[in-house]
């Protein structure tokens, strides 16, 4: 990206941002996660079932998913690319048993993943 001098075109870049998180907040649904644990294992626990049944991101009518992941960083991620991301290590060794009393499966999502863009094929 190429360095900008001109405040006013910063400003306009600044306030289509405010926008687009200010629709997110407001006319979507949102699933909040917090893992304060995550900056330190470098993954996020994603459940898609519990006790034999679906659950979690895969019953989950949420558009949107927001991690706390330390006391001062959230990610917010729209659900399809969450799910997106956890189907490549869906049955590998990032398929886990967790949650309480290991009774839920899920997927043991790198916080580089999570936050990297999702290029898409042309």
């Amino acid at each position: 990206m190429e360095h900008n001098n001109d405040f006013r075109y910063d400003l306009k870049v600044g306030q289509l941002g405010e926008k687009k998180l200010a629709d997110i907040l407001s006319g979507n649904k949102i699933e909040v996660k917090t893992d304060l644990q995550a900056h330190k294992t470098g993954n996020v626990f994603i459940e898609y079932s519990s006790r034999g049944k679906w659950s979690g991101i895969s019953t989950s009518e949420a558009e949107y998913y927001a991690f706390i992941i330390s006391k001062s960083q959230i990610v917010i991620i729209e659900s399809q690319t969450l799910k997106n991301k956890c189907a490549r290590y869906f049955k590998s060794e990032r398929d886990v048993l967790g949650g309480d009393s290991n009774t839920s499966k899920g997927i043991l999502l790198p916080i580089i993943d999570l936050i990297q863009k999702q290029w898409k094929k042309i």
